[in-house]
């Protein structure tokens, strides 16, 4: 029967991350899809096959809002 060292005892870290999670921040770059996120902009998922349509949201925001115009408006409720 083969002899074995005993395993070697992790050296406690101060801020208990392991090398293979430090990450250094000098290397990092900016978001290059940051600029084009507006101001109450929404993200929507669509479906494989209504993004073969839509190719952009230009395309997508021209149809939705052909479809708004097309729909009854909405009644504010009265409060009593």
């Amino acid at each position: 029967m083969k002899t074995t060292s005993p395993p070697n005892e992790k050296t406690s870290r101060s801020n208990g991350l392991e090398p293979e999670y430090r990450f250094d921040y000098t290397k990092g770059k900016p978001n290059r899809f940051a600029n084009r996120v507006h101001p109450g902009s929404l993200a929507v998922l669509l479906d494989p096959d209504v993004a073969k349509v839509f190719q952009n949201a230009e395309s997508v925001n021209t149809v939705l809002r052909a479809l708004l115009s097309t729909m009854p408006a909405r009644r504010t409720r009265k409060t009593r």
